[in-house]
């Protein structure tokens, strides 16, 4: 069996000397650190130290080594840290169905053509990056594929906004009704996102979740104003439905601080910080990412629900936030402008 000893590693574990021509190639050219082992108790231990991106079984040899290999499939799939682990089976005929019903991701049968083979575990893989860099509660890509995402917006060179959203107000309310409820709200801020910027941008939109009450959002530069604005429009109509109708009616709740002291919680509102390249130069996805925190730490300063642009430019970006540089007035509702 082959173990990964990192999320980039893998592992390989196999009785044979030497391992089919096709998947030594593959070994050769894989990115990560591997290590190989004949040792069953190996790979549950290393897995359980630092979970792996792939485990490759190779059961074929002697019956008692068939039964092990099995058997280890089997222990990593029942326990919750390693089961996540794709693992890939090379078996004798006979096992091919025994390794599904172990628990294997993928099976190929010890005679299979190396271009399959390849084939199978490429596509493996990529079906357990996306399976596994998914929030389980709300479905979407999460902080892995948000980083890729801004590398990939940065490296394009096009001009983008990258949104960063969040609740305020989410903790009191979680304490207040309870988690059930809490992740109703994490599921219905994340359907908005979607549904907004999937129903304005279909083509260059896209929406994750960094995690708790937190998601990101990239956009064409164009799109902003009519974007941000519709999630604060939508938000703002169906977060008081989330609240008893007392709650609703006062518009608030007594909740307790971090000192037991009671006061007064305002409805949920929704902050969002808006960093462009119209007037800043990105080379890497993380200088967005970093941007884009300190201006969703901006907008949570400012009340209500809000979007704010960073207006600041490379060659005179001051140390501090600037107000007047980042928000204007519409009318009776403070939101980002600019652009």
């Amino acid at each position: 069996m082959t173990f990964a000893l990192n999320d980039q590693s893998a592992m390989h574990l196999t009785s044979r000397a030497d391992a089919p021509a096709w998947i030594a190639s593959w070994w050769e050219g894989f990115a990560g650190e591997c290590a190989r082992t004949a040792d069953p108790r190996e790979v549950m231990e290393s897995a359980l130290k630092a979970r792996p991106r792939l485990i490759v079984i190779d059961a074929c040899g002697t019956g008692e080594w068939t039964r092990s290999a099995l058997e280890t499939c089997r222990r990593l799939k029942r326990d919750a840290y390693t089961g996540i682990i794709p693992v890939f089976m090379i078996v004798p005929p006979t096992l091919f169905a025994d390794a599904f019903s172990a628990g294997a991701d993928e099976v190929v049968r010890d005679s299979v053509e190396p271009v399959e083979a390849l084939a199978r575990l490429g596509a493996m893989l990529r079906r357990s990056d996306r399976d596994t860099d998914v929030h389980p509660s709300t479905r979407l890509p999460g902080a892995r594929e948000i980083e890729a995402e801004l590398e990939r917006r940065v490296q394009r060179g096009e001009k983008f906004a990258a949104c960063y959203a969040d609740l305020d107000h989410f903790k009191e309310f979680n304490d207040r009704y309870g988690y059930h409820h809490g992740d109703q709200v994490i599921r219905l801020v994340a359907r908005i996102l979607h549904d907004v910027v999937k129903g304005l941008c279909p083509e260059d939109g896209f929406v994750g979740h960094i995690g708790g009450d937190d998601f990101l959002c990239t956009i064409p530069l164009v799109a902003v104003p009519r974007v941000c604005d519709e999630i604060i429009h939508v938000f703002d109509e169906l977060i008081p439905l989330q609240y008893s109708e007392q709650d609703r009616r006062v518009g608030y709740f007594f909740g307790k601080d971090r000192r037991g002291q009671l006061h007064r919680v305002p409805l949920m509102t929704l902050s969002v910080g808006v960093v462009t390249n119209q007037r800043r130069h990105f080379t890497r996805g993380i200088e967005v990412s970093e941007l884009a925190t300190e201006m969703k730490s901006y907008a949570k300063t400012l009340p209500g629900s809000v979007w704010a642009v960073d207006r600041r430019r490379d060659d005179c970006a001051p140390t501090s936030v600037s107000g007047s540089e980042l928000v204007r007035e519409r009318g009776d509702k403070r939101t980002a402008g600019g652009l």
